[in-house]
């Protein structure tokens, strides 16, 4: 019960101070702190209508007289034997106490991991993990016909999702022809060249961090070591050409004119 109690304080906690976003959709926060808060109150009405165990006084209550005043001298021996309260025994007792102090420990580490430590995102290690732009249903949401007609600042405003979308939809260099990106996303290293070729990528969420998928944009850039490192937050404006790398799986990609390093988003992740 109390680390329903600490486990709800923490997450009204993330949610006052805007961290939430770093768990679930946004369009959950409502709904999830709405449900702390009833569950809050249950555990709160639970803990005070529980019924007080008063053992001692039971144990001590006393069975052996004799109601009726007749019970033969030579019977209270054996009935003082059989109604005598029995003890508790020390070990049953010790291991009851080191259950709950173990439950206490358990609850206070959670609770000082929750206000010491910050809410951390995904990484590039999960990325490589879940296979970056292997969510066709994430990348299906911008289509080639829907960017065609856009403007020069409609194409600037373009996120890594919409960006990853097109190149997996189309190679052809006469649609990327005169349009500039400018994304943000952190650097994850391509598996089939990671010397000369880097995803801008950021997770997409559907419900919340544990479905979350990775979509990236290609960027060629040889020695980008040099200039950056993986799960760094960068800001990359450039134009598309062929991917020159040899081993990357990749055919068109993101040739940058600037790469800069820039803070996290407030809200990391794309929906």
């Amino acid at each position: 019960m109390l680390l329903t109690l600490v486990v709800g304080v923490a997450t009204l906690w993330l949610a006052a101070t805007g961290q939430l976003v770093l768990y679930i959709h946004p369009r959950y926060d409502v709904f999830t702190v709405v449900m702390i808060l009833i569950g809050i109150a249950l555990s709160l009405a639970t803990l005070a209508f529980s019924p007080v165990r008063d053992d001692d006084a039971h144990d001590g209550h006393d069975h052996d007289h004799d109601h009726d005043g007749r019970l033969a001298a030579a019977e209270v021996p054996a009935a003082e034997g059989a109604l005598r309260p029995r003890r508790r025994r020390p070990v049953a007792t010790g291991a009851r106490r080191l259950a709950f102090s173990a439950g206490v420990a358990v609850t206070a580490a959670i609770a000082i991991a929750v206000v010491a430590l910050p809410p951390a995102t995904l990484t590039s290690a999960t990325a490589g993990q879940r296979d970056v732009n292997s969510s066709t249903a994430a990348l299906d949401r911008t289509t080639v016909a829907d960017a065609t007609g856009a403007s020069s600042d409609a194409y600037r405003s373009f996120s890594v999702l919409d960006w990853a979308g097109l190149l997996r939809q189309t190679t052809d260099l006469a649609f990327y022809e005169g349009k500039t990106a400018d994304v943000v996303g952190f650097v994850t290293p391509s598996d089939t060249d990671p010397d000369d070729v880097f995803y801008v990528s950021r997770f997409v969420i559907t419900c919340c961090a544990v479905d979350a998928q990775p979509v990236g944009v290609p960027v060629y850039l040889p020695g980008w070591q040099d200039q950056v490192a993986a799960d760094d937050w960068v800001e990359v404006t450039g134009g598309f050409d062929t991917n020159r790398s040899s081993s990357s799986q990749d055919p068109v990609a993101l040739v940058p004119d600037d790469v800069t390093t820039v803070g996290q988003p407030s809200d990391p992740y794309l929906y």
